[in-house]
């Protein structure tokens, strides 16, 4: 699939396996894990970041094989979920850090670009979010506000 704005094609990464088996030198079990990401969550760690820390400091190759359910719905569960979607609050801090830039090199008009870029990834991401029930239908992105709340 091409990127959003290159029209070049996308990273190239490493793949889960298809076949889903359970490791068997992994020590945790279900109730351990979700006490485990429970407590990275009320630490103020975002779902990716509780899913690095659970790869590179417990061991634990996949929580769906263990649990069967993503970390976003267990923090989900456990009412531990954020106000808005991680990748929605990583736009924002992006366009953020860009005004800020441009507020200081008015002539750079490569950050004036990403500015504009940034805008629209956010615009798709709100329509998106909006219509999967994520925000509010009569949510309107304001950057002062936001800037406030995710500041």
């Amino acid at each position: 699939m091409a990127r959003m704005h290159s029209r070049r094609k996308g990273k190239s990464g490493s793949t889960k396996p298809l076949t889903t088996k359970k490791v068997t030198w992994q020590s945790y079990d279900e109730k351990e894990l979700r006490q485990i990401i429970v407590k990275l969550a009320k630490e103020q760690k975002t779902a990716s970041q509780i899913g690095l820390i659970l790869r590179d400091s417990y061991g634990v190759p996949d929580t769906r094989e263990t649990t069967k359910k993503k970390i976003t719905n267990i923090l989900k569960e456990n009412k531990l979920l954020a106000e808005f979607p991680e990748d929605f609050t990583n736009l924002i801090r992006r366009e953020i850090a860009l005004v800020k830039h441009l507020e200081k090199n008015k002539k750079d008009m490569t950050a004036k670009r990403g500015l504009q870029l940034t805008e629209s990834k956010l615009q798709s991401l709100t329509n998106y979010y909006k219509k999967t029930g994520k925000l509010p239908a009569d949510w309107k992105y304001d950057r002062e506000k936001v800037r406030l709340l995710i500041g």
